[in-house]
Parts: structure tokens; sequence; C-alpha cells
């Protein structure tokens, strides 16, 4: 008798363990999606926006000789509250090169900085999230000579470049626990307001471009544990872009009017804030007046990610 009274104790206290055990997994996973799978506005407009990142040389492929491309992005928030649904967003953005030639020249850098509004519109549950923003954003190269040279050709050393613009467009935010994956997408519309930019660029600069981007993020399995401030092990970046209007002599469809880019980052774990990226670009140079130069490279560097999870 007493035999069988010690297994129902041993039968009922294994199967208090195995309760318990059920209830902590729950939590735990509750805990993992309301920590690590709420997207905030700040985490949303540092992925739209992009890192901060200095490349190892220009890279391979048709870029002119350089010892580095620099792109500088820092970012300060407007808000009332960490948890608020509306948010401005101030970047003074520059991208500088450096060019293999004498006394090592910086030449016209992009002066890119803008103001962004966004507005987290829509929260099913902690990690599916619906957000809008609107932009309006300069570029310019910060010289004031004439766009041709007196032979015709476009004055890339000292002619003037300058664009305004406005952008709006929709995020979509979401984050597979199962997976330890953090996704991002977004859709934009970018259009350039003819009167307040250069004329010397119709008909040769897209005015109106539509983009696409994805981020992947990959999380490590500290997440499990319920750990804050949890950085990416590596994540995957794509964006698509497609120019309207008259460009040169480009038809309807050609395939001129897109730009393609693929990056991948690796964040070391014995470093912080910075890891290594490989990156492909196909499409217009970006930087500033050199648009009419046509890309195909892939190039490596060192790049910021303060993103936490």
């Amino acid at each position: 008798m007493k035999y069988k009274i010690m297994n129902n104790k041993k039968l009922n206290t294994t199967f208090c363990l195995i309760i318990l055990t059920i209830l902590l997994t729950v939590a735990t996973i509750n805990a993992q999606e309301s920590n690590i799978g709420k997207v905030k506005l700040t985490k949303i407009a540092q992925v739209n926006d992009g890192n901060s990142y200095i490349t190892f040389l220009g890279g391979i492929g048709n870029i002119e000789p350089l010892w580095f491309e620099g792109n500088i992005i820092p970012q300060f928030h407007l808000r009332t509250s960490k948890n608020s649904k509306l948010m401005g967003v101030l970047t003074p953005q520059i991208i500088i090169r450096m060019y293999q030639a004498e006394s090592f020249p910086v030449r016209t850098p992009s002066y890119m900085p803008k103001i962004t509004l966004y507005w987290l519109f829509s929260e099913k549950g902690v990690s599916d999230n619906w957000s809008l923003f609107g932009r309006l954003a300069h570029h310019s190269n910060g010289q004031a000579g004439n766009f041709y040279l007196n032979n015709g050709e476009i004055n890339y050393k000292s002619g003037n470049f300058s664009t305004n613009y406005l952008e709006f467009g929709l995020i979509k935010t979401h984050y597979i626990a199962d997976k330890n994956l953090a996704q991002f997408f977004r859709t934009s519309f970018e259009a350039h307001l003819p009167k307040l930019s250069d004329p010397d660029l119709r008909g040769l600069y897209s005015f109106y471009r539509w983009h696409f981007m994805f981020s992947l993020f990959k999380l490590p399995a500290e997440v499990l544990f319920n750990k804050n401030n949890i950085k990416a092990n590596f994540s995957l970046e794509g964006k698509l872009t497609w120019m309207f209007g008259e460009v040169k002599n480009w038809g309807n469809f050609s395939l001129e009017r897109v730009s393609v880019s693929i990056r991948f980052f690796y964040h070391p774990k014995f470093l912080e804030d910075v890891g290594l990226f490989l990156q492909y670009y196909h499409g217009p140079d970006y930087y500033n007046i050199y648009f009419t130069h046509r890309l195909n490279i892939l190039r490596f560097g060192i790049m910021t990610e303060t993103l936490r999870f």
C-alpha cells in the first residue's frame, strides 16, 4: 500500500513538473514575442534609412579607382515617448568618395539631408506591424559651376547638381518566432519637384521612381532566454527601383530603368556596433552628378549595426 502511495506521489510530482515545463515554455515564447517581436518605430526608421559604412577601395567592377566610399547617416528622433506611434526623424546624410589620384581628392560629396514622418497605424499582436512614412529630401553636390563644359560634356568636377523630392511609402514588419527571423518589406514612390530641381536634369535624370526593399535579420538562439538588446548574427537586404519618365532614349520597358542592390551583412560576436558587408549593385551611379554613369560592381567593407531586438 505504501508502495502504491509513493508511486502516486511520484506520478503527481512528474505530472506537476511536466505542467510546469509546459507553462514555462509558453511563458518564454510569449515573452520572446512581446520583447523581441515588438518592432518599434525607431527600428523601422533605422532599417528604412540604412546604415553608415566604409568600403575597402571601390570594389570590383566599372567604378572609378577609389580609396574608399563612406556613407555617414546619423538619425535624430523626434517623438513624445518610446512607445509613440507617430515619430519624426531628421537625417543629415552625406556620401563621400576619395579617389586614387594626386592629393587623394574627395570630389563633390553627396549632401542628402531629409526629414521623415512615420506613423505606426496597425499592430496585429506584437510582431505584425504596418506603418506609413512621408519624406521631404534634398540631394546636391555643393557645387555652383555650369552643368556642361564648353565642349558639351557634363562638368563632373564642379558642375551644379541639385534636386528636391517627396517620397511616400508603406512598411510591413513581421517577426517569425520559430525561426528567429525579423522581416521588413517596403514599397514607396519618389517624386522629384521640377521647379525645385536643376533644369539641366530634365530628360537625363528620372524624376519619378518606384522602390521596393526587403530585409531579413537572423537572430541568435539567445532570444529563447528572453534577453534584451539582441543583435542579429547576419542580415540580407535587397532593393529594386523602377525609374519612370522621359530619360535619355530609354524605352518604356527598358532594363536601363532598373537598379538592383543585394547586400549581405555579418556581425561577428567579438564586435559590438560594426560588422562586415558584401554588396552587389547594378544601376545608375547614385553619387550626385555622376548619375549618367551606369555601375555594375561588387564591393565589401565595414558597416555600423546598432539595431537591437
